[in-house]
């Protein structure tokens, strides 16, 4: 595993300073890794201790307005109360705890009652489902009724999803009923799984089974029971093999050998595991599965082809909402166990260019596969691996299928509490970046409140301040440079303390006093990315930047089959040109082939196409053989291209970031 480089600055304060041990514990609030599991560096907080603000809070806000606050009257045949797991006859599968699993961190971190009221009965039922055994959750088969999911009730896949939403509960509640639960059941996994493995109902459970690991091992730290790790390494054995897969197989490099989901969501498994055998095939593995992917199939938003098995890089080529939800938790989990700096960049690509792009403002509606090059929205077949009757494209409440209606509500809350981390040196780390504020012990578990003000993925500038009592406190404040970033600056209460490069993690360590004012600076600079067919990518800082189209939306009432797709959804043309060529020019000269645009306000939504914050401006050619082939960007023309028929002059285009639009070219040909 690569070692980032980590630099340590003594601010001076006058009074002698004993540096901490890196081996010190948490504050006796959190919980650490147990022996043997090794110790990670960083530390989830518990679930309510991080708040957003400003845009970040806006998005939780819209999100509790629209569907993850309402989706039990929005979507009633699954989640209204036949649901099974609510004690019905109705939907038992996996879509009510994908509900529930994006919608607890969302009611705890807004401190909502109403949305507390909504999560209370699914967690209550499920608690009380429990058998002496130590099963839980529905136990009756049904027959098939058009809409939901009613067979295969015994299997281990669902159950996974309901174990995330209890260690949350668990993390926000301190509910001991949760520690007896999960320790029954553990005990049941560990006698049943040896005649009933992961896949004996279906394959799910077989791919993702790193999310039952997690919880086993998080039980572990606070119970001590030797039998979880033994349960760990069954469920290890059992769960499909990324490790050799990556090390050793073309499966990536392949088209259509795995399911995208499977692929996003099971990757951080030899991660998870690798903190009880912490042998290097784990951590390479994942540093080779992550540059293939990105090699293959990559694509400029920080996801990859595949709609549903996963495909190459081709700019049509969809990507699964469900896939970006569970990319981000996956690397929200192997973030803390490894501190490397790649899947922190990596984790806000997805949040500030993929997740808001896929989703309405109202959050009400969202697109089963978005496409890097996108110009028109319709109910159409396209070219995808798997059609659901022309509508993967469209936005509606269970367009394409409906697994995402289910499972996009866990994004902005999951990344919300991944904002900041505890540390084993007694402080406090900000590794993403957002609008916030952190309630945390820091040192011998003193409480301090650091907020966070920033315009950041949008504007250069973070400001950290530190809230406490009237006694000094010493602690670390560790905070991420991103590897995009040339040279940052750090400033402390106005004074300008240091310089450093990307790709490193600075620690700030010194007597902290109410009211003391951190300044980060990222300069952003715009960068070329190469993708398929040698096209061109447009990046600066975390933000991948497309063409702005002009959008007509219409709101299509579908007769045809509303239970299957909704009663409802929405198709988007382009109103404006869209096949455009970038000219081909040196890299050094990029700065002035770019004009930047900054809006003197930072609007509380800013993710879409009147409010996108930041504009790019540059000359362009139209090429007059790029054209609409069913409905969908044509075949990308390869650059640069010897004879590429072109408008005779330049046009000057717009590029907004990439999670302000609807319609977009985010990977341009070059031409001559």
């Amino acid at each position: 595993m690569r070692n980032n480089k980590l630099w340590f600055f003594i601010l001076a304060t006058g009074l002698p300073i004993m540096v901490l041990s890196q081996n010190r514990d948490f504050p006796t609030d959190y919980f650490k890794n147990r022996l043997p599991l090794m110790e990670n560096p960083y530390q989830e907080l518990p679930l309510g201790n991080i708040k957003p603000d400003g845009w970040l809070k806006e998005m939780l806000v819209r999100q509790k307005n629209g569907a993850s606050g309402h989706l039990d009257e929005l979507y009633p045949l699954v989640m209204g109360k036949r649901n099974g797991w609510l004690g019905g006859d109705g939907d038992q599968w996996e879509r009510g705890p994908y509900w529930i699993d994006g919608l607890l961190p969302l009611a705890y971190i807004l401190d909502d009652d109403e949305l507390k009221a909504k999560v209370k009965p699914w967690v209550e039922w499920t608690l009380n489902s429990q058998r002496p055994d130590g099963y839980f959750g529905p136990s009756t088969d049904y027959p098939a009724e058009e809409g939901l999911q009613r067979n295969n009730c015994g299997d281990w896949w669902p159950k996974m999803v309901m174990l995330k939403v209890l260690k949350q509960y668990y993390s926000a509640t301190g509910d001991p009923r949760v520690i007896v639960f999960l320790t029954r059941y553990f005990q049941y996994q560990l006698k049943e799984l040896p005649d009933h493995p992961l896949d004996h109902w279906t394959f799910w459970a077989r791919y993702r089974g790193g999310d039952n690991l997690q919880v086993v091992y998080w039980l572990y730290n606070i119970t001590g029971d030797q039998f979880l790790l033994d349960l760990a390494d069954l469920l290890h054995k059992q769960t499909y093999d990324y490790t050799h897969m990556f090390l050793n197989t073309d499966m990536i490099s392949t088209q259509g050998d795995m399911h995208c989901v499977n692929l996003a969501q099971g990757l951080k498994e030899p991660l998870i595991y690798y903190q009880h055998h912490p042998e290097k095939q784990y951590p390479e593995a994942l540093t080779k599965g992550f540059a293939d992917i990105r090699k293959y199939m990559g694509q400029p938003q920080g996801m990859f082809g595949g709609d549903e098995n996963i495909r190459n890089s081709n700019p049509v080529n969809g990507s699964e909402l469900c896939s970006a939800v569970e990319l981000m938790f996956s690397l929200e989990s192997i973030l803390p166990v490894t501190g490397e700096i790649s899947y922190a960049d990596h984790l806000e690509k997805i949040a500030f260019n993929a997740l808001p792009a896929q989703i309405t403002d109202d959050f009400t509606a969202r697109q089963y596969f978005q496409q890097p090059n996108q110009v028109m929205l319709t109910r159409q077949s396209r070219n995808f691996n798997v059609d659901h009757q022309g509508t993967d494209v469209c936005f509606g409440l269970l367009t394409g299928y409906p697994c995402c209606t289910s499972n996009m509500h866990q994004g902005w809350p999951k990344f919300t509490q991944n904002l900041w981390y505890a540390t084993p040196d007694g402080g406090l780390a900000a590794l993403i970046y957002a609008p916030s504020h952190v309630k945390a012990k820091v040192a011998d578990g003193t409480d301090v409140t650091i907020g966070e003000r920033t315009s950041y993925p949008f504007g250069e500038k973070i400001t950290f301040i530190v809230s406490l009592g009237e006694v000094p406190v010493n602690f670390p404040l560790h905070l991420r440079i991103p590897s995009w970033c040339r040279q940052a600056q750090v400033s402390v209460n106005g004074n300008e303390f240091s310089h450093c490069k990307g790709d490193t993690i600075i620690v700030l360590r010194r007597d902290w006093k109410n009211g003391d004012m951190v300044e980060l600076e990222l300069p952003m600079n715009i960068v070329f990315t190469n993708w398929h067919e040698n096209s061109t990518a447009i990046e600066r800082g975390p933000l991948t930047y497309a063409l702005k189209i002009g959008e007509n939306w219409d709101k299509v009432i579908n007769e045809k089959d509303p239970v299957r797709f909704g009663t409802y959804y929405f198709e988007v043309r382009p109103t404006t040109p869209w096949n455009y060529g970038l000219p081909d020019f040196p890299e050094d000269k990029i700065r002035e082939m770019f004009t930047i645009i900054q809006k003197d306000t930072m609007p509380s939504y800013p993710w879409n196409l009147d409010n996108a914050p930041v504009e790019l401006k540059t000359k362009a050619k139209r090429l007059t053989n790029w054209k609409l082939y069913n409905e969908t960007a044509g075949p990308q023309p390869y650059s640069l291209r010897y004879g590429e028929v072109t408008e005779p002059d330049m046009e000057e285009i717009t590029l907004i970031p990439y999670g302000c639009s609807t319609l977009r070219i985010s990977e341009f040909p070059r031409v001559r």
